[in-house]
């Protein structure tokens, strides 16, 4: 084998790689004489059929394996002797090849980067705690309260006002056509809820016991086509109004949600409390880490390795379009896993901008990735199957009634199982590095611990990456796509 280097560009390398004829020749012999040994043909014995009917009956099968092999294989010796780790596939293409004459052909790589030695000793950062008080907890069985709130028609007649629940029946049609998806009786509507299409639930306050017409825009995004973007107009029978009513913070609150009295309530709202801020608090903490980590360590970062992580993000902005842009955030999850979601301030800018931003994020992605990834080589740190069985237990309990169902699906998608291993050896290597980082605790509020870091008042200090844009979650749904052909379900937003 002969292997010229052609192009040395940044991580980008080029070869011009020969394989002698000869070469090809033995590795055909060699397969000829293995199929000779296994392979039947009337009137010889298997091992003494003639290597040049083999040739003739399989030549051509042979010579495709037998090239394929010899490339896989040489492209891999032309990296390993000259230590490359390649980062995305090898681009190959034969340039030169006859029978009987010698394989040329071209080897595109691009390279993994060169990692500085990284000083875990020298990294500063800061613990956030923060007690979860009485009042906290207050706050926390309010909040359980408000959930459990019922409604009841008001005693004395008035006009419904946002918090209200209102009873009614509504027709609607589109260009003075009614159509049946838009009909509809007995709908029960908390105003303020944000679950109808905008304008809907405005249109109703104000309003009393009887009839009226409001006029509503579907969204462009709404996924009837047959209203989308359109003009609507609903006739409007308001029956009742009802007010909230927020459930009593007793011992019969305590009894409906499984305990047996008040105090057992509190105290499994302060160990959850107490779970969610330790949660907070590790994220909070992660995302220090890996701010640090950009920051410290500016390397050229693999184009193709970006093109490939942008892609991905690209297609979830994508989908994120088609599905509305109502969200609550998780803490849980910290900022480098995010999938994007197009805020009020995203929608307004161009393809061109999203882009470039969000390419941004990719390349720090990988860059993390990159540097992540080297730690855990560097300390021989993997994920056993022990964990993934855990992670798979995990995965399971966040879905609720379908634990077995997530368990047999992992079992029968080994490739599934892999998707866990990445997140948790990245926990390992960050709880790795924050036992050798310096890292103090500071005491805050519960709303300083809770406060989105992108957030953070003015007067802050910022970190100079963490400030930076970046892909928000995907923010989850609080309304439902229409069902086809429900009526109750015709004024609701996408």
């Amino acid at each position: 084998m002969q292997v010229t280097e052609t192009s040395a560009e940044g991580l980008q390398r080029e070869y011009k790689v020969v394989v002698a004829a000869a070469d090809i020749e033995r590795r055909i012999e060699a397969r000829l004489d293995d199929l000779g040994s296994r392979v039947k043909l009337p009137g010889f014995r298997p091992g003494k059929i003639p290597r040049n009917m083999l040739r003739q009956r399989y030549g051509k099968a042979v010579l495709g394996e037998v090239l394929e092999g010899a490339v896989n294989e040489t492209s891999r010796d032309t990296m390993s002797e000259r230590g490359i780790r390649p980062a995305t596939q090898p681009k190959i293409e034969i340039t030169k090849f006859d029978d009987g004459t010698d394989l040329e052909y071209t080897m595109a790589v691009e390279m993994l980067p060169e990692i500085e030695p990284i000083d875990f000793g020298a990294l500063e950062m800061t613990r956030l705690r923060a007690p979860v008080t009485d009042d906290v907890v207050a706050d926390a069985l309010g909040r359980l309260a408000e959930s459990r709130k019922s409604f009841a028609k008001v005693a004395k007649a008035r006009a419904a006002k946002a918090g209200d629940q209102v009873l009614i029946d509504f027709s609607g049609s589109v260009d003075g056509e009614k159509l049946a998806e838009m009909q509809g009786n007995d709908m029960e509507v908390e105003l303020g809820s944000g679950m109808l299409i905008p304008g809907f639930e405005d249109q109703m306050v104000g309003k009393s016991e009887g009839e009226f017409t409001i006029e509503v825009s579907f969204p462009d995004e709404y996924p009837s086509a047959d209203v989308a973007g359109k003009q609507a107009v609903f006739e409007i029978v308001l029956k009742e109004v009802r007010a909230p009513q927020a459930a009593e913070i007793d011992e019969e609150l305590a009894k409906q949600v499984g305990f047996d009295d008040l105090d057992g309530l509190k105290a499994a709202v302060r160990r959850q409390t107490e779970s969610e801020y330790e949660r907070v608090s590790r994220a909070r903490l992660k995302r220090q880490l890996l701010d640090n980590l950009a920051e410290r360590h500016q390397f050229e970062v693999p184009a193709g390795m970006i093109d490939a992580e942008f892609d991905s993000i690209w297609q979830q902005v994508e989908e994120a379009r088609g599905h509305g842009h109502d969200h609550d955030h998780d803490h849980e999850h910290d900022h480098e896993h995010h999938h994007p979601h197009l805020d009020d301030e995203d929608a307004g800018k161009s393809d061109e901008e999203l882009r470039t931003e969000y390419r941004g994020i990719a390349e720090r992605r990988v860059r993390l990735g990159l540097i992540l990834s080297e730690v855990a080589r560097l300390n021989n740190l993997t994920v056993g199957q022990e964990e993934l069985n855990r992670g798979m237990i995990e995965e399971a309990r966040r879905h609720p009634g379908q634990e077995q169902q997530v368990i047999e699906f992992f079992r029968k998608n080994p490739q599934a199982v892999d998707s866990l291993r990445a997140p948790i050896l990245e926990d390992k290597v960050v709880d790795y590095v924050l036992e050798i980082a310096k890292v103090e605790e500071k005491d805050v509020t519960s709303e300083e611990l809770m406060r989105d870091p992108d957030e953070a008042p003015a007067a802050e200090t910022k970190s100079s990456d963490g400030a930076k844009k970046r892909a928000p979650a995907k923010k989850k749904a609080t309304a439902k796509a229409p069902a086809k052909g429900s009526k109750k379900a015709a004024a609701k937003k996408d």
